[in-house]
């Protein structure tokens, strides 16, 4: 993933988020976007691509483990704030948000084109893809790879 771009939406309208929505789409990469609600703490996700949600999912070894709040289920806090809500309109997109997991879809003419996940989960699925990806080398090709990591800097 060679482009990586922080976007800030310090008064998060339609014409705004339309913009972001856009910049993922066409850029095809994540973006990394802080929501500034007034009134409200900060909020951050990553809007990733569709395509590129499905090519981590393929490769990642199978779901992110959640964290454990001994019930077996979400908190309070965390469901209280994915509430079930009516699809919200941002100019030609339309957000739909899941009650479970955090996520929001991103659909444009029926289709899905990018989703919402929080930013630890986005972190989880792109290395996971990337660790599992990585085992499908030839030797040759795997321990080049490994050198070139090795030469990086942190």
């Amino acid at each position: 993933m060679g482009i990586e771009i922080d976007v800030v939406a310090a008064y998060p309208v339609n014409d705004e988020v339309e913009r972001v929505l856009g910049l993922a789409e066409t850029l095809g990469e994540p973006v990394t976007v802080t929501f500034r609600w007034e009134g409200r703490e900060e909020e951050h996700a990553v809007l990733v691509p569709a395509a590129t949600l499905a090519l981590w999912e393929h490769w990642a070894p199978g779901p992110r483990p959640t964290r454990d709040t001994g019930g077996g289920g979400q908190d309070a806090a965390e469901s209280a704030r994915h509430e079930l809500a009516h699809p919200e309109e941002c100019g030609p997109y339309t957000l739909f948000r899941r009650r479970v997991g955090g996520r929001t879809a991103v659909a444009r003419e029926g289709a899905v084109v990018a989703e919402l996940l929080l930013p630890e989960e986005a972190h989880w699925l792109r290395e996971k893809a990337r660790e599992v990806r990585q085992g499908f080398m030839d030797p040759q090709q795997k321990a080049a790879f490994e050198e070139f990591l090795a030469r990086q800097r942190p």
